[in-house]
């Protein structure tokens, strides 16, 4: 019965043999006493040897305890160090971290300072950003395609984690180059109501109320023309054809330029927030690493305007 004997018997025998006292070797292991007498006598069934001899006052290892603890201590070490080593190796950050992004340029200077962090602290993983469709709603997120996404607030998904803030921006208008506000050095919310403005049917509900509210501050309600528009080179076009406005971020204009549009910062609006998300059960470690990463580089009272697009543009 030998071949029986288990791992937890021979952890069990080695601390009594150490203790040489059932209530130490119990509290030591987080066990019963009784637990720990039940371990040692089916240790020495499956042996066939009695490994120690206990009294009402004492407890000593017998010679054939003494033998088996100074042949087994070392391989049970070693066994215990390999089990170890194997475990932490199937917890090590390795592969590819997949960071979802509604355009590349949206990985700004400082998440792209993370990446460095992280890279150099795990050289056996990658970041890959991989470039989502404009109508993208955490679908590639949901189903795995993707372990992280970088999105707009306001997110509120029941499966998903809200993390750290990327990016804070200030909000400006697109507007052909020859539209009545494409002169003026600002422009409120306001101005806007008095135009059509563009609601791609790809935006995600809440994240498009925030971006393009239905009324303005004075109550007058926003024109929002659901064009269907399939990707951002397509708002851009209708934005320089003079068919609507679009109020969006400062860094889209440098990402997505046209030399038909101008764009005018708007004074009334708050700042954009682009974020981190991840699903709530999600097992991959190179995801929780980068996340703490994140979370001790990223701080939302230090976020300078960067290059950050998410849904709605």
């Amino acid at each position: 019965m030998w071949e029986t004997v288990e791992l937890r018997e021979i952890r069990v025998f080695l601390a009594l043999a150490e203790e040489l006292h059932f209530r130490r070797t119990a509290d030591r292991l987080g066990l019963t006493q009784s637990r720990v007498s039940q371990s040692l006598r089916s240790l020495e069934h499956k042996l066939g040897l009695e490994l120690v001899h206990r009294t009402s006052r004492r407890v000593t290892l017998s010679p054939a305890g003494e033998r088996f603890r100074e042949e087994i201590s070392g391989a049970y070490g070693e066994l215990v160090a390999a089990l170890r080593r194997t475990h932490e190796a199937g917890l090590a950050v390795a592969g590819e971290l997949r960071l979802g992004a509604h355009n590349a340029a949206a990985v700004g200077a400082r998440l792209l300072g993370v990446m460095d962090v992280f890279e150099a602290a795990n050289e056996r993983c990658a970041v890959q950003v991989v470039e989502l469709s404009f109508g993208d709603r955490f679908d590639s997120l949901r189903r795995g395609a993707i372990d992280l996404m970088l999105t707009r607030l306001p997110v509120d998904e029941a499966d998903l984690v809200v993390g750290p803030i990327v990016d804070r921006e200030p909000r400006v208008l697109a507007v052909a180059h020859d539209h009545p506000l494409a002169s003026r050095a600002a422009v409120s919310i306001e101005d806007i109501a008095g135009y059509d403005v563009g609601w791609a049917d790809a935006l995600i509900p809440k994240i498009g109320d925030a971006f393009i509210p239905g009324k303005t501050p004075g109550g007058r309600p926003i024109r929002r023309l659901r064009l269907g528009i399939g990707d951002i080179g397509e708002l851009i076009v209708t934005v320089a054809r003079g068919k609507i406005v679009h109020p969006t971020v400062s860094s889209f204009a440098s990402h997505y330029g046209h030399p038909s549009v101008r764009y005018v910062p708007i004074t009334d609006m708050p700042a954009a927030e682009t974020v981190l998300v991840w699903r709530r059960r999600n097992p991959v470690p190179a995801m929780r690493e980068f996340i703490r990463i994140a979370r001790g580089s990223l701080h939302d009272h230090d976020a300078p305007g960067m290059s950050a697009i998410g849904p709605g543009g």
